[in-house]
């Protein structure tokens, strides 16, 4: 069962060949084996999971499979930046360490009361970083090698679905907090379209920027968990009143007759060379599949990255400003209020928090603003019409999801601005708000290489078409580490 896709599992399950508390059983029992060595989680909720998965077995019994959907039949694992009903929700931050909602994220609700929840997922603090290092907890540790970082900020999702700790995962990505952990893990993490899925329920860090995205063992399982989350919400302003397509249907169609453009300028010495050969390999299958394959130019990507971080920082300047010790999380007790304000956010939020607290509120300051987050959303717009002029004679992108494999544990913590760098390629299809996804292309040095790709707005059917493709003729396959 262990070996099995979340797809093949859900299906065994549906035609009762293996029962969902069985599969909560054996998700528990692997996150009780290595979870010590991975520390992919904040907070396991194995008995939870059994509770629930017993309750999907009761409704199977019931006729036409008691009205449960596929997916509602799988153990999973939930980024802690999802608020959950009942079961505290830290952020990966001190200052929300006693923290429980009151209510579900809107995402969750397509499972209904019984989602089987593995556990709440490490990350990085309010999703601010690349390693799952900035963590208020421990950081998590890549089960394909465990002194090295398993990407972040959803790197606790990433790693449970490496080591087996439950089929799938839900992480949320931001400026590549889906796909380039994934990349690291060796596994696929999608990045809908902004809008697609509702952000009600997440706890925000950038708001025009971040998307919940599923994290799989491959493309089909990606298909299936965004078809479970996908949809209009009204209690989200920027969730898109658009039609919810079958994303299984066209996923065995192939890359014959679609254009497939390679991005140039994310494939140059920023890039590892041992990267750069997995991309292109993969390039050069795709065509031979039949795809047209040609190169691609995104001429403002070489400052999406600065751009980036000072809109993100902006927003977290405004959405982290409601930390205050007021109404919820953390209080540090002090003479006056403002006192107190100032002593909860300095004992609750970590350095990489206050870092871009800091950063934004300095680019929204008066005499600043202009300068700074004005000209970042001019590039913004830029980037914007580089896509869309590259999806006009292109129908898929492919590039790197990260410019190296995963690095090692402390190397580079103490320079922010390489660590910052592990970004440029996965930022500008979230500054442009286009789906992407990352695929594994193979292994370089022994590690995990991502492949992203990247498709107009709202085409995610196309582009997991073309994903499936990708993983189809990479040279890997998914196992379980460590």
């Amino acid at each position: 069962m262990q070996n099995l896709t979340a797809y093949e599992l859900a299906q065994r399950i549906a035609a009762r060949e293996v029962s969902a508390r069985e599969a909560a059983e054996v998700a528990n029992a692997r996150v009780e084996e290595v979870e010590e060595d991975v520390n992919a989680f904040v907070t396991t909720t194995p008995e939870l999971a059994l509770e629930r998965a017993g309750r999907v077995d009761g409704r199977l019994q019931g006729g036409e499979n008691g009205g449960v959907r596929l997916w509602e039949t799988v153990p999973t694992t939930v980024k802690d930046v999802l608020s959950t009903r009942g079961v505290r929700t830290t952020c990966g931050s001190r200052i929300l360490e006693d923290f429980t909602p009151l209510y579900d994220a809107s995402a969750l609700l397509n499972f209904g009361e019984d989602l089987v929840m593995v556990g709440k997922a490490n990350m990085d603090e309010f999703a601010m970083g690349s390693s799952t290092e900035n963590s208020a907890y421990r950081p998590t540790r890549n089960p394909w090698g465990l002194g090295r970082v398993p990407g972040g900020s959803s790197g606790g999702s990433a790693a449970a679905v490496a080591a087996g700790e439950g089929w799938w995962a839900l992480g949320t990505d931001t400026g590549g907090s889906v796909r380039q952990p994934a990349a690291l893990c060796g596994i696929v993490g999608l990045k809908p379209t902004y809008g697609r899925v509702s952000r009600h329920g997440l706890i925000a860090f950038g708001s025009s920027l971040d998307v919940i995205g599923p994290m799989t063992r491959d493309v089909r399982d990606a298909a299936l968990l965004l078809q479970a989350i996908a949809g209009h919400d009204p209690h989200d302003s920027t969730s898109a009143n658009v039609e919810v397509p079958d994303y299984l249907a066209e996923l065995e169609n192939g890359v014959e007759g679609l254009r497939i453009g390679l991005v140039t300028e994310l494939m140059d010495e920023r890039i590892d060379a041992g990267v750069r050969e997995i991309v292109a390999d993969v390039a050069n299958s795709l065509e031979a599949a039949g795809a047209e394959v040609g190169e691609a130019s995104l001429p403002h990507a070489y400052y999406a990255l600065e751009a980036y971080y000072i809109i993100a920082p902006a927003e977290v300047s405004s959405n982290l400003a409601r930390f205050d010790g007021v109404r919820y999380g953390l209080r540090v007790s002090a003479d006056g209020v403002h006192e107190m304000y100032r002593k909860t956010r300095e004992e609750g939020f970590g350095d990489e928090a206050k870092r871009r607290i800091m950063l934004g509120t300095y680019a929204l300051s008066a005499g600043y603003y202009d300068a700074y987050y004005a000209q970042a959303q001019k590039v913004r717009t830029k980037i914007i019409e580089d896509f869309r002029a590259a999806l006009h004679r292109y129908d898929v992108l492919l590039s790197p999801t990260s410019p190296s494999v995963a690095f090692e544990l402390g190397s580079k913590t103490g320079d922010p601005l390489a660590m910052y760098l592990q970004d440029i390629c996965a930022v500008p299809a979230s500054l442009a708000g286009i789906p992407a996804i990352s695929v594994p292309g193979g292994l370089s040095d022994g590690l995990p290489v991502g492949v992203q790709l990247m498709s107009d707005h709202f085409t995610e059917p196309l582009l997991l078409r073309a994903a499936r493709a990708a993983e189809q003729v990479a040279d890997f396959e998914f196992t379980l580490k460590p």
